[in-house]
């Protein structure tokens, strides 16, 4: 059901913000919270590795298939984000998207993020955040209630950018943009990087 809610959105431009920021994983890759795998066509093929964690067996199941169907490597580990089980700066790159607003623990899933990346190594993340206009953002702290159940846990109001930064990455660039055909409460959106110290 999530693939199909999200095609209009992902035609809309969702899928063009994905394979921009993609474009620039390298090196051994982790990928936290992947879903059904919508993000497998836009890696690209010089990639080493990818390995893909997903907490919920449904959707891991439907990304196991996915990656077979694509013809790519990769392994799926059902692992929440804030339990990752690799050692530390394992990875080159870190991706995050659509994931941050979901997990019950952001500072956890973070410092997770940090630890398993290596020295230099780079979080890619694209989120939904809570809006910087003082109105769209008193509208998502009172619907926010609702849309996490509606949403299988999203807030749509978490500060995600601040999160990052708090957490203890040596600099942070982002871009701020709008998900495309999505309910206000749910527009704002930020693309970036993140680099580990």
């Amino acid at each position: 059901m999530y693939d199909r809610l999200m095609a209009g959105t992902e035609k809309a431009g969702l899928s063009d913000r994905r394979q921009a920021l993609l474009a620039q994983a390298q090196g051994r890759v982790l990928e936290i919270g992947a879903g059904t795998g919508v993000n497998i066509q836009h890696y690209p093929a010089a990639v080493e590795e990818i390995v893909f964690t997903e907490p919920e067996e449904p959707m891991a199941l439907r990304l196991e298939a996915k990656l077979a169907a694509a013809g790519r490597s990769g392994s799926v580990v059902r692992a929440p984000a804030e339990q990752l089980p690799f050692e530390d700066g394992s990875f080159d790159t870190v991706v995050s998207t659509l994931v941050l607003c979901t997990v019950s623990d952001p500072v956890k899933a973070l410092a997770e993020i940090e630890r398993v990346l290596r020295p230099g190594g780079t979080l890619l993340f694209l989120e939904h955040v809570r809006a910087d206009d003082p109105g769209l953002a008193r509208w998502q702290d009172r619907l926010a209630p609702a849309w996490r159940r509606f949403g299988h846990g999203c807030n749509p109001n978490r500060p995600t950018p601040d999160l990052i930064r708090r957490t203890g990455f040596g600099s942070v660039d982002l871009e701020k943009g709008q998900l495309p055909k999505a309910p206000p409460i749910v527009r704002p959106l930020v693309t970036g990087r993140a680099h580990t110290n």
